[in-house]
């Protein structure tokens, strides 16, 4: 079979595509995703498309063609530069709805989200739009809503309940409602059933796991897989709760796709708990429990790597563009003149000054280049090149300063390895 994978490059997408490929099916993926992303994605061929460009059927018409299935298990948490929910979740699918029926697709099977029929957000409202174009067309469709989806690979939520069992001291979170969390294996191995000929249509299905837990216990089950103690419960104010909450919103204006933001909050907020009943009857699959998956993998070094820098890596990004910036700003101000006479003793002549303004200068772009997701990494490269010319530069023309008691030159080498460490740990998945 032919399968037409929509968001093959994330983290249910991927872990479906795999799947599929397990079956035999001829996987076609279609996302925004270029390069060593896309090449670690099992499929066959690949398309690249951005959804929140693809709102009209004559987009998808030419990748629908000669298809036999379609999977969408594209989605976005929340409105930003880099995305789009309205479109993503509404507009793009129900284009892509319309091409289908024009081009007698066997079958279309929707990865939506639990709770959606009650919208607590834009996320879900925008979500539960598409699943009703589907519902209202004429294709052989199944809607699958699962619950909050954890597997052993990290991204979203399962990256950040890894990030949260690192910490020693984990903040409450009174409001949150209960989870059936749901293994990422099951969702996957539900769309290969449903693929299959004589697979039950036209139904939608919770996708839920078995064994409950409170937002605290789930931290503390990968909290002990990971081998440390549980860790002391504190309670946070409100207001400092809301002040994280809205600080991911604007990190996510700066391109970056933070787990923690408003939307977070209000989906968190509401729970995340279904029978899956009617799952396990139409599937005949038996959902695996959390501690049973964590038990049958023992955590190992990555694991405990990936933990421990989850939340380092905001922190380190951050302090590295802050210290461009300031390093920019205290260049063109306070020590312009310092930086000046700098040049001057090492030769600079008429050119201190302007050498001085063209270095601060460029220190802010690169501030703003590694604060920004799409030039980040061009960004890291440029203030690693830009550390290792002013280790050479300043030895050429003021070696005295490697005896500085204070260490101007001797400190550009944990500079480096910061630089090094962000370019290590930059990919979201």
């Amino acid at each position: 079979m032919r399968i037409l994978l929509i968001g093959a490059s994330g983290f249910i997408g991927s872990a479906v595509a795999a799947r599929l490929r397990r079956e035999g099916h001829e996987i076609v993926g279609v996302g925004r995703a270029g390069g060593a992303e896309a090449a670690r994605v099992a499929v066959d061929r690949w398309v690249r498309l951005d959804l929140r460009q693809a709102t009209e059927p004559e987009v998808w018409a030419p990748h629908v063609s000669g298809i036999d299935s379609v999977v969408n298990c594209a989605g976005t948490l929340q409105d930003s530069p880099r995305d789009d929910t309205a479109r993503v979740h509404d507009a793009a699918p129900t284009a892509l709805w319309q091409a289908c029926e024009r081009a007698g697709v066997r079958r279309v099977i929707q990865m939506s989200a639990l709770g959606v029929d009650r919208p607590a957000s834009r996320f879900s409202a925008t979500k539960h739009r598409g699943d009703a174009a589907l519902e209202a067309s004429t294709l052989d469709w199944v809607i699958l809503r699962p619950s909050v989806v954890l597997g052993r690979a990290a991204y979203g939520g399962s990256a950040l309940f890894r990030g949260l069992a690192a910490l020693p001291v984990l903040p409450r979170a009174p409001q949150a409602g209960a989870l059936d969390v749901v293994q990422l294996d099951d969702v996957a191995e539900t769309v290969a059933l449903l693929l299959r000929r004589g697979a039950p249509s036209r139904l939608t299905l919770d996708l839920a796991g078995l064994e409950r837990l409170s937002f605290e216990e789930l931290v503390g089950r990968y909290r002990a897989w990971l081998g440390w103690k549980p860790a002391r419960l504190v309670s946070v104010p409100g207001f400092a709760m809301n002040l994280g909450y809205r600080v991911g919103d604007l990190i996510a204006w700066l391109g970056w796709r933070p787990p923690i933001r408003t939307t977070a909050r209000r989906e968190i907020e509401r729970g995340a708990m279904a029978d899956a009943g009617a799952w396990r009857a139409a599937t005949g699959i038996e959902p695996q429990s959390l501690s049973a998956t964590l038990a049958a993998e023992p955590a190992s070094v990555q694991e405990r790597w990936f933990a421990r820098l989850y939340l380092l890596k905001p922190v380190a990004i951050g302090v590295f563009a802050l210290f461009w910036l300031l390093t920019g700003l205290v260049s063109l101000g306070p020590g312009f003149e310092l930086a000046a006479e700098y040049m001057r003793r090492g030769g600079g002549g008429a050119l201190s000054e302007p050498s001085v303004v063209a270095g601060g200068i460029t220190d802010l772009l690169v501030a703003c280049g590694i604060a920004w997701r799409r030039t980040s990494r061009l960004a890291l490269w440029a203030a690693l090149g830009l550390s290792v010319l002013y280790l050479v530069a300043g030895t050429i023309l003021l070696p005295e300063l490697w005896r500085d008691p204070l260490g101007p030159m001797m400190k550009i080498w944990p500079i480096l390895a910061l630089n090094l460490v962000c370019l290590a740990i930059l990919d979201e998945r």
